[in-house]
């Protein structure tokens, strides 16, 4: 009697990939608003004036590029066959666009630190020199993560099963409730996956309703 040895489950799901994605591009997107360099002036009435540059200021493009990583999950969960692998190629290209933004903003702080002085102080002399903080170093390692996770998806991605094709028939015909017939029950030798395959979009609105989809993934 021949058995049939059940598909195995590749370790990054895409449910796993698209909440990498959001927390990652998440945490790219907070640390904009956190000071990433410090400094001083001096104006005419008082002198050692403190400076302080966010990473906006330092680094525009890794805002954008974080709004983008955000984007890549849950467009993620709905995609086909082919077109998670366009999306997952974005996804590598954001996660670089915010290191990139990152590792400018380092290479050259008093640039951003002369900005933030005009526009606090009126001057764009420093009396002290741009002194870097963590944060944009935090913002770096989490566009490589980023744009890691993306590359590790792709590979698993060939063993994802199919996006679920709900939201597209019930878009087809609005207002209309679909009933999908039961069909008969898998064999008892049938692949776990095929008896029961996890289902992206259902993942994507239980997270949309504050419950964690990953909770069964053992």
């Amino acid at each position: 009697m021949t058995t049939t040895t059940p598909a195995a489950r590749p370790a990054l799901t895409r449910t796993r990939a698209l909440l990498a994605l959001l927390a990652l591009g998440g945490l790219a997107l907070a640390t904009t608003s956190a000071t990433w360099i410090t400094s001083e002036v001096a104006t005419a009435l008082r002198a050692g004036v403190a400076v302080e540059a966010t990473g906006t200021q330092a680094a525009p493009v890794v805002s954008a590029a974080a709004l983008v990583l955000l984007a890549c999950g849950p467009v993620l969960a709905l995609t086909g066959r082919a077109a998670k692998y366009v999306v997952l190629a974005v996804a590598v290209l954001a996660g670089a666009g915010v290191t990139a933004g990152a590792v400018a903003g380092v290479v050259a702080p008093a640039t951003a630190a002369r900005s933030a002085a005009a526009d606090a102080a009126g001057v764009t002399e420093l009396t002290a020199p741009a002194v870097l903080t963590l944060w944009p170093w935090v913002t770096a390692a989490a566009g490589v993560l980023a744009a890691l996770v993306a590359v590790a998806a792709a590979l698993a991605a060939r063993r994802w099963p199919e996006a679920s094709r709900r939201h597209e028939r019930d878009a087809a015909r609005p207002g209309v409730a679909h009933h999908t017939p039961a069909g008969p029950a898998a064999p008892a030798g049938a692949p776990a996956a095929q008896r029961d395959e996890p289902d992206p979009a259902a993942d994507w609105d239980a997270l949309t309703r504050g419950e964690d989809p990953t909770r069964d993934d053992g």
